[in-house]
């Protein structure tokens, strides 16, 4: 069985779209996205999310013992007198990753589901992230079962967490979702400056505006933001009912109305250009990726475009 037969396998009439990914899945997806981030993100890529971490300290005489490979020779040619660069030893940079795991990030009517998107972004940030040494800690949101990871080397601690979120437990909804707790959660335990990769589909109210320009005006922090085609346009099926995953809301509408259709795609539209606006106000990295088609090479463009 293929891929997306076997995540069709597990719809439901509750749940239309790709079931959650099993275990085996999983842990295969992140050998084959750790080989195409290498392959994609090949060459010297300078970027805040990596960081190079070493700083030149001063050039001095050179003294026997000294690597050759640090010799500066254009002070050795001005001066006559072979010089060596001394640099500071190289910084450990620290990300965090801010990963929504609510109700609605279950969605999914394409090739797979939004969480499915954000367990993969989070696998290749992952392994961008703990590359030379830095660290990467995690903080999830959106479910009763909120976990918060301190920066740790290695990605073994992250694929241990994603195999356990996404084992959707049953129940009533939790609630909206609070993006701005999160954001407010991760600042106080973010102490030293880092790079925040916050992967969320941002619905709900935007209550996240001040705690976002709070953290960004102390870290350097990246929008993963998530999306379902279904989400933008309604498909012309008849009568249906439309629930609100995180509150149980439902609402009865008609699609074979094509003005309803038209003002849902404008009123959807705006929403989320709203969303860009304020990310791009607050100085906030931004990129969107959706559940249909290749969400990796979209993230790799978005990454190599931050090379310094």
């Amino acid at each position: 069985m293929s891929r997306l037969g076997a995540l069709q396998a597990d719809r439901t009439p509750d749940r239309p779209g790709p079931g959650a990914m099993p275990d085996t899945l999983l842990r295969a997806l992140e050998v084959n996205i750790g080989r195409r981030v290498e392959g994609l993100l090949s060459g010297d890529y300078r970027s805040t999310l990596l960081g190079e971490g070493t700083e030149l300290a001063q050039v001095r005489p050179y003294v026997p013992g000294d690597d050759v490979r640090r010799m500066d020779w254009n002070v050795t040619a001005r001066t006559g007198e072979p010089h060596v660069r001394v640099q500071l030893a190289e910084r450990v940079l620290v990300t965090w990753l801010v990963l929504d795991t609510s109700p609605s990030m279950s969605f999914g009517t394409a090739d797979r589901r939004k969480a499915d998107v954000a367990e993969g972004v989070a696998i290749a940030i992952g392994h961008l992230a703990t590359r030379r040494g830095n660290r990467l800690g995690i903080v999830t949101f959106g479910n009763a079962e909120q976990e918060a990871l301190p920066p740790r080397q290695g990605r073994v601690g992250l694929i241990g967490l994603l195999a356990a979120l996404r084992r959707e437990n049953g129940g009533e909804p939790a609630g909206a979702t609070s993006v701005g707790e999160a954001l407010t959660r991760a600042a106080a335990i973010a102490r030293q400056r880092s790079v925040v990769v916050v992967v969320s589909d941002f619905r709900g109210p935007l209550d996240w505006r001040r705690p976002l320009l709070e953290l960004a005006g102390r870290h350097d922090v990246v929008a993963v933001e998530i999306r379902d085609p279904r989400e933008q346009e309604l498909p012309d099926v008849g009568e249906l009912w439309l629930v609100d995953p995180e509150t149980g809301q439902q609402l009865r509408v008609d699609t074979r109305s094509e003005r309803l259709r038209s003002r849902f795609a404008s009123a959807a539209a705006e929403e989320r250009s709203g969303v860009a606006r304020v990310l791009a106000s607050l100085g906030v990295r931004h990129v969107v990726l959706t559940t249909s088609g290749d969400w990796l090479r979209p993230l790799a463009v978005f990454l190599k475009r931050r090379r310094r």
